[in-house]
């Protein structure tokens, strides 16, 4: 009979390290859509803005309908081999990078070819999404206590936020290097099966990191732990409905995501038509990511000096008091870079500390309805990152059409109405999301640290 092999206590020192290394491969791969992707269709591949809406709006509603299910799946299924998160670490990231290549390559003209660039996002983040739920889940499958959760949850922000560093050099330089070998209109799809290849690498660095970490249960001994971890559908919709926090803080979360996706597509347009200086948006990349690892690299500092959830409401507070003082001087390039580092650097911060707070959560549901709920609840973190490229690509489309935007209009030509369109997309619309997430929080979060020990507690003496 072969024997459980006996699951790891406490953080190895290449996970205090080096988790989130798979974060830094996805987030490098995903930066191509976040910034090149609405660029691509207006610019290169030369679709008409009505085109461009459906195109984005099609592929990402999809995508956001699709956000719930991967978590519901990871738990409610039999484990694989490897156990029920860590498995998918290995199982499905090496298709990612032939699927993502093609939501960049124009082929033919008209619906033909904007077909196939729906198809390939929404099959390429299929695929993608089941390893990123998985990756998530683990972190409260290794994480035992709250500390040891805040420590994963920064170690990946700051690697997340760090290949933005990265792609400032990396980005722009293998695209254009790319452009060069096949051509300037596919030159992101290149860029993006290299970097998608690069990720599927180093998701399988975290899968050979948690090894241990999660139980495999042999066949004949499975079935009371199989129990206790196996949701149908009604323990998932308890473990959502009968847990304001969690709900409190998806919102809180659609705001985060919100607030980096939007300010990712439209800094392309920024650069060009009101800075008149698209080199700068390399520079702009590079400093406000560099914030960003910063602030992420901070978080778990000011997580235990003020409670995570004290830092997340004040730091998104702060980011929009920012924001609205950067659109009444968007003219004024160099401030607005400031004043947006900074505002980065407050997203490094949240980035981080969102994925404890969800930790905390399932604790909650665990104690609230008997049921291991971790795959799902993490899963859930998919559905605000989802909706929100849903509604980048809606906001940037209604901003541009705001400005009666062309891509013949000559950059040096631009009126003051397509440029203060640009910086309602730009600073505006992120900022209202953030105070929503402020109220959202300050009246549905509260749980504290004490109570989330406490309930931990009672959820051991059960077992």
């Amino acid at each position: 009979m072969k024997e459980q092999k006996q699951e790891k206590k406490g953080l190895s020192g290449a996970l205090k390290k080096f988790y989130g290394v798979g974060d830094c491969g996805f987030t490098l791969m995903s930066n191509i859509e976040s910034y090149y992707f609405s660029f691509f269709l207006t610019n290169l591949a030369k679709f008409s803005l009505p085109m461009v809406t459906f195109i984005t709006t099609t592929a990402s509603a999809v995508d956001a309908l699709l956000s719930w299910i991967y978590g519901a799946i990871l738990n409610s299924i039999k484990p694989m081999k490897w156990g029920r998160y860590r498995s998918w670490l290995i199982a499905i990231p090496w298709l990612v990078p032939f699927l993502y290549a093609f939501q960049f390559v124009k082929i033919g003209d008209g619906m033909v070819s904007a077909v196939i660039i729906i198809i390939a996002a929404i099959a390429s983040h299929v695929a993608w999404n089941f390893a990123y739920v998985a990756n998530v889940s683990m972190i409260s499958v290794a994480g035992k206590t709250p500390e040891e959760r805040s420590q994963l949850s920064a170690t990946r922000a700051a690697w997340a936020n760090f290949s933005k560093v990265i792609f400032s050099y990396v980005g722009p330089g293998l695209a254009a290097v790319m452009a060069g070998i096949i051509g300037e209109v596919n030159q992101y799809g290149a860029a993006a099966f290299v970097l998608g290849c690069i990720m599927a690498v180093l998701y399988y660095a975290h899968f050979k990191m948690f090894d241990g970490y999660e139980s495999v249960q042999p066949a004949e001994n499975a079935g009371k732990k199989a129990a206790k971890d196996k949701t149908g559908g009604m323990d998932l919709i308890r473990a959502l409905l009968q847990n304001p926090p969690l709900i409190a803080l998806l919102i809180a979360d659609l705001a985060k995501f919100m607030f980096n996706f939007v300010l990712m597509g439209v800094a392309a347009y920024y650069f060009t038509y009101i800075a008149g200086d698209e080199g700068m948006l390399s520079t702009y990349i590079l400093v406000t990511n560099i914030f960003c690892v910063i602030g992420a690299y901070l978080s778990k500092t000011l997580s235990i000096k003020f409670t995570t959830r004290t830092t997340t409401i004040g730091v998104m507070a702060i980011q929009a008091v920012l924001l609205i003082i950067s659109f009444l001087m968007y003219d004024n390039v160099m401030v607005v870079i400031v004043l947006m580092s900074i505002a980065m650097f407050g997203y490094g911060i949240t980035y981080a500390c969102t994925p404890a707070l969800y930790g905390d959560t399932i604790v909650y549901s665990e104690w609230k309805t008997g049921k291991n709920a971790a795959g799902w609840i993490s899963g859930l973190q998919n559905v605000p990152l989802k909706v929100s490229i849903m509604t980048r690509g809606i906001i940037i489309s209604a901003c541009l059409a705001m400005g009666n935007f062309s891509p013949d209009i000559d950059p040096a030509a631009a009126s003051e109405e397509l440029k203060r369109a640009i910086s309602l997309g730009f600073m505006i619309i992120p900022a209202a999301a953030l105070i929503i997430a402020v109220v959202a929080l300050v009246f549905g979060f509260k749980l504290t640290k004490d109570k989330v020990d406490q309930y931990a507690q009672e959820i051991a003496s059960r077992s």
